[in-house]
């Protein structure tokens, strides 16, 4: 029997019962739906199929906003200015910082520079600690639930124990800086919509306006989150480069336009009101990782066309973002829907996140920069670097290098980077921790720094970074990595 998604709408008119949805049983037969109650239906979606271990499985989609504390308030008015295609670009109001529960001081831009007052008690920091934990066990918790319980997702998760454990060690050095430096600013509200938040990782050295990376961190588009970018986040500030995460909704909480919005509505932000934080307008850099590189370069593509379109209305311009990278990522889904399936991203799920799979060739970078109605958009797009290691089984290489050539033969200034026999996760996490030198890295920095000859004789002359997770753990770690 094909596989079929039965949908109902993930919004309850009744708030006040939608933390009730949880009570609803795992596994419901289809005919118990209609008895349910509104508010509990309301939060449900009931997926079916053959092919996928998950035969009848009844979730909850219900995502409740995360309590946040801004680190500073949102500018209520940006600096706005005419593209080079003569499009209007209109600066965000904010009125959403009026409906947050929970609002920065008036003087907490001068508590940024200052970095005296973090604003809150150890104790409040701890109970932040305890929601993010909570929120990152749940995320787990709801992939594991869309992905079924088949005998392949439960090996699969017992290797993805062992490889935490293993780099726990790792983990926790990186989680006390996330959680108590001075010099991260966690979920700065950057929209209106439950995850339109980021962090922002500040470099020590507050001289001069810093090149800023806006990270868009990938998940499988299930359980991507803002965290996931705090290594990155944390090296690229030691270097003097300023990071801002970005996060947005997963599945089932919003499809793959509600990521993309998202993505455009922290990189709004960054464009618009990075300065406000030291960071240099003229030296944003857009990258993203595994899933997230995805959604990063359908954002910009979709930007791109909006701008060459006639009467659009628009908050950033693509000629703001000096260079895209694309670390890990997928960018024609069509080559890729048949590969995730085998992988365990059943083509039901897979298909449901990208809004059905007649959408694929729409939110398929490469499929779509090929589209000669689109030719005037694809000439405005920006330096585009793909990182990609050839031992990748979750994104095979060759996304990364069909990509570049399609890009390179529509005259857009684009490359490909493969790392010999390195896997998934082995540029972005084990790498970073085994610490020193490594040629992503190296390459990264060699991008953002390029024409700043000071900034390159102080990457020459840098300490080693630091190991965080002794050599045996790593290579341990490597080998029962489910990625």
């Amino acid at each position: 029997m094909p596989s079929q998604v039965l949908p109902i709408t993930n919004r309850s008119p009744y708030p006040s019962l939608a933390s009730s949805s949880s009570a609803i049983p795992t596994f419901l037969p289809s005919s118990a739906i209609s008895t349910l109650p509104p508010s509990a239906a309301s939060a449900t979606m009931f997926l079916k199929g053959e092919d996928d271990p998950s035969a009848s499985l009844l979730v909850s989609s219900q995502f409740e906003d995360e309590e946040v504390v801004s680190s500073k308030p949102l500018l209520t008015k940006a600096s706005s200015f005419s593209s080079s295609t003569g499009n209007r670009i209109v600066a965000p109001n904010n009125p959403y910082q009026q409906r947050r529960r929970r609002f920065a001081s008036e003087n907490s831009l001068s508590s940024l520079s200052s970095g005296s007052d973090r604003g809150s008690s150890f104790g409040n920091d701890v109970r932040h600690v305890a929601s993010e934990t909570f929120l990152i066990t749940r995320l787990g918790l709801k992939m594991l639930r869309y992905l079924g319980v088949g005998y392949k997702w439960i090996t699969r998760f017992l290797a993805l124990g062992c490889y935490a454990m293993l780099l726990l060690p790792g983990f926790i050095q990186v989680g006390y800086y996330y959680f108590f430096s001075s010099h991260v600013h966690r979920s700065i509200v950057c929209g209106d919509k439950p995850r339109n938040r980021l962090d922002l990782y500040v470099p020590k050295n507050n001289s001069g306006p810093k090149p800023v990376v806006a990270f868009v961190t990938g998940g499988a588009w299930i359980i991507g989150y803002k965290a996931w970018g705090s290594l990155l986040g944390l090296q690229l500030a030691d270097r003097d480069i300023m990071v801002a995460c970005i996060d947005y909704r997963n599945f089932p909480q919003g499809t793959i336009s509600d990521m993309i919005a998202d993505a455009s509505q922290g990189i709004s932000f960054v464009c618009n009101n990075i300065a406000q934080y030291g960071g240099d307008p003229n030296r944003i850099y857009l990258m993203g990782q595994s899933a997230g590189a995805h959604i990063a370069a359908c954002t910009l593509v979709e930007q791109a066309i909006k701008e060459a379109g006639e009467g659009e209305s628009i908050s950033w311009s693509v000629s703001q973002i000096k260079a895209y990278f694309g670390l890990s990522g997928g960018y024609n889904l069509l080559n890729l829907i048949d590969h995730f399936h085998s992988r365990g991203l059943y083509r039901s799920i897979f298909s449901s996140i990208m809004e059905g799979e007649e959408s694929l060739r729409r939110f398929s970078p490469e499929v779509m920069v090929k589209d000669l109605n689109i030719k005037n958009a694809v000439s405005l797009l920006p330096p585009i670097i793909l990182f990609h290691g050839t031992g990748d089984y979750s994104i095979p290489s060759d996304a990364s290098k069909s990509f570049a050539e399609t890009l390179r033969g529509l005259g857009v200034k684009a490359e490909s980077i493969l790392y010999e026999g390195k896997t998934h996760t082995d540029l972005f996490l084990q790498d970073p921790m085994r610490g020193g030198d490594d040629e992503m890295f190296g390459d990264l920095l060699a991008y953002i720094h390029s024409g700043d000859q000071e900034a390159l004789a102080r990457d020459a002359t840098a300490p080693p970074r630091r190991r965080l997770v002794p050599e045996c753990m790593i290579k341990l770690a490597r080998s029962v990595s489910p990625f």
